[in-house]
């Protein structure tokens, strides 16, 4: 009997700290001040945390101390000085003594005024004199005060299982894909009861493909056998498609409940080609365009697939070995993808797990990152899942423990959850705990529904916008 293999990541014990890469959503040169070549070497955060109309977090990253021991460094800001210095509004961090590089460091800025634009920029200074990293814009809120992210429990009891019901009643093992459909419906990837299941918006449970048997079985859907279950995607016309992660294939349920390969042949590998004659290695997220294009996170290829509603199988980007590589295509580097999403122009989003990073892959497959990166882990840590609402905001499940939104306007704010720390509870923003989310969904109400993989449930969680 084949016995399954899952991929578990087991978290270090990593210290709460937000922290930012330079080549991420936004990024430009560093611009100094003092003697050159003797002035700290420092990059301004990409990312505002947690923006409300009157306060914001910033930070940077300090890579050289320059020619003498560092004196100071924080954040300087402006609504006038479009490049601010320590002349302006400033924080100012207490100066580390460790000696280690790099240095990162998260400042709150407050007293800001609603509605204004603001220009801000780390600063570092030693002997020698101030460097300043480059200059971040951002605009405060007229009416935020606070995003409020209320967390409950749809469906699910917390103890592995398998039992149909309705919200606690039910059972699940180890969930970890989920997706929604136009009318609310929710799919899950039941992946160590190798079955599909479907929830309603009000937590009723019930069977929807496989049989639960661990195997390779097309045909009737609950006769069907899935292996490890992954992402699923659900198409304009109601189909269902999974990426099988144990089967290396992609697999369709049709409205009909017929199921079938859609592409791979159950073979491990790395092949591009049409339907079974492609093959994959360990598919785990999954996502498809209004044109019917699928996307694949090819988690062993360290690659992003596509697939024609034809069945043609091509390599968007990233190559076999992976690593970390912002490139064109398969010159772009990887390191074990989980998580895709597609937004309405063809714009491919990747949680680049192995990397701590968000990429972002446009339709000429040039790849870029968006937010994290392996040399600075606790942003985005762990990302299993990624997905999109109608407005293009990015959320993301940390497999760390939190769900993380990122805005159109590059704005970060930590929706639920608390790095590293797990738990099962219900409640308000960070005092709500996961464990191991693994991937997420939103659906036609902005509502975020997440597959909570080693807590064994589907977690809920309603954004609101407080004045």
């Amino acid at each position: 009997m084949k016995t399954p293999y899952f991929r578990k990541i087991f978290l270090p014990a990593l210290l709460l700290a937000f922290v930012f890469l330079a080549n991420s959503c936004k990024k430009s040169s560093n611009t100094t001040t003092g003697d050159t070549g003797t002035v700290p070497t420092l990059t301004t955060a990409a990312l505002i945390i947690n923006l409300t109309s009157t306060t914001a977090q910033s930070g940077g990253i300090i890579t050289d101390f320059g020619g003498s021991a560092l004196t100071a460094y924080g954040v300087c800001y402006s609504s006038t000085n479009k490049t601010p210095t320590v002349n302006d509004s400033k924080t100012s961090e207490t100066v580390s003594t460790s000696g280690s590089l790099p240095i990162t460091f998260t400042s709150n800025v407050t007293g800001l005024t609603a509605g204004t634009t603001y220009y801000l920029r780390a600063y570092a200074g030693n002997s020698s004199g101030n460097a300043y990293g480059s200059v971040l814009t951002f605009t405060t809120s007229t009416g935020l005060s606070s995003v409020v992210t209320a967390v409950t429990t749809l469906a699910g009891s917390g103890t592995a299982g398998y039992a149909e019901g309705t919200g606690l009643s039910a059972q699940f093992n180890n969930p970890q894909g989920i997706a929604v459909d136009a009318s609310g419906k929710i799919y899950v990837a039941d992946s160590y009861n190798n079955r599909i299941r479907k929830v309603t918006a009000s937590g009723v449970t019930s069977p929807f493909a496989g049989s639960g048997i661990l195997g390779y079985v097309e045909g009737s859907a609950l006769t069907a056998q899935f292996y490890g279950p992954n992402g699923m995607a659900v198409d304009a016309s109601g189909n269902v498609y999974v990426a099988d992660y144990g089967n290396n294939v992609i697999r369709k349920i049709t409205v009909d409940g017929v199921v079938s390969t859609f592409a791979g042949n159950g073979t491990a590998g790395f092949v591009n080609g049409t339907g079974t004659s492609s093959e994959f290695n360990n598919p785990a997220g999954i996502a498809i365009d209004a044109s019917g294009n699928i996307y694949v996170a090819d988690y062993g290829n360290n690659s992003i697939r596509k697939i024609t509603s034809a069945g043609v199988v091509t390599t968007l980007a990233g190559f076999k070995t992976g690593g970390y590589i912002n490139a064109t295509g398969t010159a772009a580097g990887f390191d074990n993808p989980t998580g895709v999403a597609v937004d309405a122009t063809g714009n491919v989003y990747v949680a680049d797990k192995g990397n701590a990073a968000i990429r972002k892959i446009t339709a000429a497959g040039v790849v870029t990152t968006i937010a994290g990166g392996p040399t600075q882990t606790e942003l985005i840590n762990y990302p299993a899942g990624i997905a999109l609402d109608k407005q293009g905001n990015i959320f993301i499940a940390d497999e760390g423990g939190r769900i993380i939104e990122c805005t159109t306007g590059n704005v970060l704010y930590i929706l639920a959850g608390t790095l590293n720390v797990s738990g099962f509870v219900n409640g308000s923003g960070t005092s709500a705990l996961f464990n191991g989310p693994q991937a997420l969904t939103v659906d036609a109400n902005n509502n975020i529904y997440v597959a909570d993989q080693n807590n064994n449930c589907i977690r809920k969680l309603t954004v609101t916008i407080t004045p």
